[in-house]
């Protein structure tokens, strides 16, 4: 991989050993407080209760605690990507964060193009318009094996479920989205292996991922309502939308069922808390939750103090980079016996005596 140098005033002989050890840039700025980090949202907005909000929780929490300056643009669709991006760059800022796989094209030009600058892409690796994986010195992935997680929520549910028949769906076919889908479906198998029980799993099926149920995109609302409508008239009771701010339509259509024993996974974030302006958090049996916010607060920490470094960041159970929420309104709810296992089984997954790995599973 060819070297990048930042336009900076260096010595040769620092230039040279800045290159031996595959830093990146340094774009500290100096003096934190003239720091400048930046994030660009994708379509969901930054008040999806879920993975923009998260990303911007992290950098309003290392602004507060480093007193570094920042900048948010919101991206409303597809299309507003590239002129966010180049936004960002043109206003000068030394970290620029992009929230979600759609960005990652658009981010990886702009990292090739400005060397000076660091970034960072939440959830995803920094690829070129053929989808290949490209690694810069100025290129940071914030990724999440979210698998470990929904592996536990996924046995949570078949432990709970009052029907024996739990759901999944999610926004759109890829990696990122399918790693949950798959990780909790495989846990309720687990469930089923250890009780002999048969807790089915509508929407996705590990032996037919083709067949899965998306939606299509991470807007279209009133189709997560629509799936899950569906899913509950097939006898599901609980249901884990992995679609961002198209979750909002599994609340809507689980109140409107009165059923106090129809329950939701969330994803991303804690949904009990982040759900609780649009009546969602009695629903909430529990969350897979990535550790997005402290994800992106460590970076900005890095990079403003001058130590950015372009290793990937892969967040697991054991280092709480990935997790599920506490049960909250439904701890009672939730049999002792499947609260221990969980326990169990995360230790097992931890120290790798459980394999729950998948072919999602971010490397």
């Amino acid at each position: 991989m060819k070297k990048k140098y930042p336009a900076i005033t260096l010595s040769l002989v620092a230039a040279l050993s800045l290159a031996a050890c595959g830093s990146a840039p340094d774009s500290s700025g100096g003096d934190t407080g003239d720091y400048l980090a930046c994030m660009v949202s994708d379509e969901g907005g930054f008040d999806d209760q879920s993975f923009n909000q998260s990303g911007k929780e992290g950098l309003d929490r290392a602004a507060a605690d480093f007193g570094v300056q920042t900048k948010v643009v919101e991206s409303q669709s597809v299309a507003d990507y590239p002129t966010n991006v180049d936004s960002l760059v043109q206003q000068n800022c030394n970290l620029i964060i992009g929230v979600g796989f759609n960005l990652s094209a658009d981010l990886t030009t702009a990292a090739q193009e400005n060397p000076d600058i660091n970034f960072a892409l939440i959830d995803y690796r920094f690829t070129d318009s053929n989808g290949e994986v490209v690694e810069l010195d100025n290129a940071k992935p914030l990724v999440f094996n979210t698998a470990e997680a929904a592996y536990l929520a996924g046995y949570v549910a078949a432990g709970t479920t009052q029907t024996g028949t739990v759901a999944t769906y999610g926004g759109g076919v890829l990696p990122t989205v399918q790693i949950f889908m798959e990780g909790f479906a495989r846990g309720v198998e687990k469930y089923n292996e250890d009780n002999g029980a048969d807790v089915e799993v509508l929407g996705w099926d590990p032996d037919n991922p083709g067949s899965g149920s998306f939606v299509g995109n991470f807007t279209d609302t009133p189709v997560g309502q629509q799936y899950t409508e569906h899913f509950l008239s097939q006898g599901a009771d609980i249901v884990m939308p992995v679609a961002g701010p198209v979750g909002s339509g599994t609340i809507a259509a689980i109140k409107a069922a009165g059923d106090d024993n129809n329950g939701i996974v969330w994803v991303d974030a804690d949904g009990y808390l982040t759900t609780e302006s649009i009546g969602g958090s009695q629903y909430m049996l529990t969350s897979v939750m990535k550790g997005i916010d402290t994800a992106v607060y460590d970076t900005v920490k890095e990079a403003s103090e001058g130590n950015f470094t372009s290793d990937p960041f892969i967040g697991t159970l054991a280092n709480d980079g990935v997790s599920i929420a506490d049960y909250h309104d439904w701890s009672d709810r939730v049999p002792d016996d499947v609260k221990e296992q969980v326990e169990v089984l995360k230790q097992q997954i931890i120290d790798g005596t459980l394999d729950v790995s998948t072919q999602y599973d971010p490397s």
